[in-house]
């Protein structure tokens, strides 16, 4: 797979740097337009309607009209918008689960760490496994905002696009306010009858027989010699900006903490709580690595941590 996009996902002080690949692809056989006498390609001419002369895709701009008058927005316009230049997934909140509604998720795409280590992207997975939250985020992809929801498959986070709510129409159908009565022996058939179609759902058994029997007609016509000595060209699609590196992850936990305890309870509690977790990343950190002496102190243990940790960097 080829990344589209890289950015940083971002919740609290916390950076992780991911690469942004398209989940899913559409597997349906491109066709053309051609001429049927001797297979030459169809194409189409961008024509302006007041002179009638084509015009070139670079002279194209875009425009919006209302009230009978047309706001041409060029492409400089259209750059200034701050929303294009952002290269960061946010996170807005932490929801249940349940509460995103299925009839809102659109493109999903995978996420992939890109960072040295993988730890901050492995703390996020297993955070939103545990808590069974889903994170709803804010990024900008191909010049547009979007809303997404960011949850886990298996050991990948997965970034799926959110209809906004006035993209979703109300379904307002006079035929169900009409009171129908149902017999309990018509629902108990109809029970059976479900019981009877009840198995496993396997993706991989099932197969789109149009395009394969589509595929099987291109293949017999390319046997039969009756094909065409054409030419296709293709654009390459510009490779994605560099992400940024992970920021020191504990530090930026603890302060994260510190700030939205502090933002919470007026910061009466805010130092207590983060002691808690410094005491809490402490212990991880003792279990992730071993001790040279059980006797030295915890002073000394702190003394040597600070000095065996990398330099920070700019986040």
């Amino acid at each position: 797979m080829r990344s589209i996009w890289k950015g940083a996902l971002t919740f609290g002080l916390v950076n992780v740097p991911v690469k942004v690949y398209s989940a899913t692809e559409d597997h349906d056989v491109p066709l053309h337009q051609v001429h049927h006498e001797d297979g030459g390609r169809i194409r189409y001419q961008r024509v302006c309607e007041i002179d009638g002369q084509p015009v070139e895709y670079a002279d194209i701009d875009r425009a919006y009209v209302e009230d009978g008058q047309t706001i041409v927005l060029t492409k400089d316009d259209l750059a200034s918008l701050p929303a294009e230049k952002s290269r960061e997934i946010d996170v807005v909140e932490f929801v249940p689960s349940e509460q995103v509604d299925l009839l809102t998720l659109d493109k999903a795409y995978y996420l992939e760490p890109d960072s040295k280590s993988p730890k901050a992207y492995v703390l996020l997975r297993k955070t939103l496994e545990q808590t069974d939250r889903t994170a709803i985020v804010r990024f900008t992809l191909r010049q547009k905002t979007r809303l997404a929801a960011l949850r886990v498959r298996g050991d990948v986070l997965v970034l799926q696009t959110l209809l906004w709510s006035d993209e979703v129409r109300e379904a307002a159908f006079p035929a169900l306010d009409e009171d129908v009565r149902i017999s309990k022996k018509e629902l108990e058939m109809s029970a059976a009858l479900v019981e009877s179609y009840s198995s496993d759902f396997d993706p991989e058994e099932f197969v789109d027989e149009y395009q394969k029997e589509l595929r099987t007609l291109i293949d017999a016509k390319i046997e039969a010699g009756e094909g065409f000595d054409a030419a296709e060209t293709f654009g390459d699609e510009g490779k994605p900006e560099k992400g940024g590196e992970v920021i020191d992850l504990m530090e930026a936990l603890r302060a994260s903490v510190e700030r939205t305890k502090a933002a919470r309870k007026g910061g009466k509690t805010a130092a207590k709580d983060a002691e808690d977790v410094e005491d809490a990343t402490e212990d991880e950190d003792a279990d992730d690595e071993k001790p040279a002496s059980k006797k030295k102190s915890s002073a000394t243990k702190k003394a040597a941590a600070k000095k065996a940790a990398p330099k920070k960097k700019a986040g």
